[in-house]
């Protein structure tokens, strides 16, 4: 159980944060900066869920699993796989985890006609926000695999499927918000030249 009963520590006053196994690292250092950039993802969910119009109840609580897997994948994050036994069990990613988000991408995508065109971001407020959310997942899953290829460090495999599927999901949620795609904004290549 977390408790938060005082919110600021001076612990980080020297431009450090202490990750899960009790490491300080810089705050500008890649393991913060994709853990931190999963939870900008998040809070773009949060928007985005605000703008959800009553009928979308469905898509709402897909995206509120969605938000609680992604505080899942920060532990996971800020706690990395270094080999050394800990005295608790870490919070990781896992399999089902990413068979659920796949199994709701597709529940959403059976109700949309394929793409003939990209679409642009837009259409109702709602999709837009969950375009929003889909680039900062990507930037997060683009920081995560960055993170994996460095020397000593670890990147759990399943969470960044995981971030993968998120942004997949984002799209297709984007696109069933649209009035199932009816409301989407085409790409037209080379339109206003």
């Amino acid at each position: 159980m977390v408790v938060l009963n005082k919110i600021y520590t001076k612990t980080g006053d020297d431009g450090t944060t202490a990750l899960g196994t009790g490491e300080r690292r810089l705050k500008y250092d890649l393991r913060v900066e994709a853990y931190g950039t999963v939870d900008e993802a998040n809070a773009c969910i949060g928007i985005a869920r605000v703008q959800l119009s009553a009928d979308n109840g469905d898509i709402d609580a897909m995206l509120s699993r969605i938000q609680n897997d992604l505080f899942d994948l920060g532990a996971d994050l800020a706690t990395p796989d270094t080999g050394v036994k800990l005295e608790y069990e870490p919070l990781r990613i896992v399999h089902a985890q990413v068979e659920r988000i796949e199994g709701d991408i597709d529940t959403l995508n059976a109700r949309l006609s394929p793409l003939r065109s990209f679409i642009l971001p837009g259409g109702s407020p709602a999709a837009a926000a969950l375009h929003l959310a889909r680039t900062v997942a990507r930037r997060a899953e683009r920081a995560m695999v960055e993170l994996g290829e460095r020397p000593g460090e670890h990147v759990n495999a399943e969470g960044i499927k995981y971030m993968n599927r998120v942004s997949d999901f984002l799209f297709v949620a984007a696109r069933a918000v649209n009035d199932n795609g009816a409301d989407d904004v085409l790409w037209v290549p080379g339109e206003n030249r």
